[in-house]
């Protein structure tokens, strides 16, 4: 993940329209501690700092369908990735200091062209699966209360010029992903208020209707048989707790108990 942002940002420098001096230069990752000494101009990008943005978190399971399939999976983590930008020369004194800000200046201008770093750029599992967001950068931001002087001392070298660039990618850490059948009808019934009835449809295992099925509600003695669509109707029939009886051929019946409302006067009996 992070060798990929690191190959991202190094296609950046290293594309065939940046200046020329950035091509020249080489281009490190590692930590520039005080045994980092470059033997040529350097463009050293130190990965210091892997935040979530929990403004950007969306609690809602993402929902994708592949044919008459929907998939269910947790929302991707948002990163930000912040890197220290750093110019290194081999030169000496004067002409070193003058290197490392001129190098340090074109790094700053070409990597602020990107305020979304485009997709030929990406690299590696954020090209395959490609990113499901655009992925921002912001340069030259430090947050408020971060002392660099510490982070210098930490790093045990003089304080130098320096920049950051922030990079915000998508990261799925969830594997478990739920699947089930997208619906592809959607059938509305409708009874009067004054005259309700229990009503549904029996269905085999495949979820195809069953027609020609016996119903019955066990202490009812009325039953009825369903139609060329699977549905069945019972009228005047109390509202609460009931228990409908399915019989289809010489099958051994089923028996599935419902509970019959105002709000809730249809049901589904799916055969095992």
């Amino acid at each position: 993940m992070f060798a990929d942002l690191d190959a991202t940002l190094q296609a950046m420098l290293d594309d065939p329209t940046s200046p020329a001096a950035l091509r020249a230069a080489d281009v490190s990752f590692v930590t520039p501690d005080r045994d980092y000494k470059p033997g040529q101009d350097t463009v050293n990008l130190f990965l210091h700092e892997v935040t979530e943005n929990r403004e950007l978190r969306d609690e809602a399971r993402i929902m994708e369908r592949t044919g008459t399939t929907w998939r269910s999976r947790l929302p991707s983590l948002r990163l930000e990735c912040s890197y220290l930008v750093t110019a290194w020369s081999a030169d000496n004194a004067g002409l070193k200091v003058a290197a490392e800000h001129r190098l340090l200046g074109l790094a700053l201008i070409w990597f602020s062209r990107f305020p979304v770093i485009p997709e030929r750029f990406h690299s590696g599992a954020l090209r395959q699966p490609p990113q499901p967001y655009p992925v921002p950068s912001t340069v030259a931001q430090t947050r408020e209360g971060q002392p660099m002087g510490q982070f210098w001392t930490a790093l045990g070298i003089p304080p130098r010029p320096a920049f950051s660039v922030t990079v915000t990618i998508c990261v799925d850490p969830f594997d478990q992903v739920e699947q089930f059948a997208a619906v592809e009808h959607l059938q509305v019934g409708s009874a009067p208020m004054d005259d309700p009835y229990l009503a549904g449809r029996v269905l085999d295992p495949a979820l195809s209707v069953v027609p020609g099925a016996l119903v019955s509600v066990i202490g009812d003695p009325r039953t009825s048989t369903t139609d060329a669509g699977g549905r069945f109707a019972f009228s005047g029939l109390e509202f609460g707790a009931h228990t409908l009886r399915v019989t289809v051929g010489a099958r051994p019946p089923v028996d599935v108990e419902v509970t019959y409302r105002p709000e809730h006067r249809f049901h589904e009996v799916v055969l095992t």
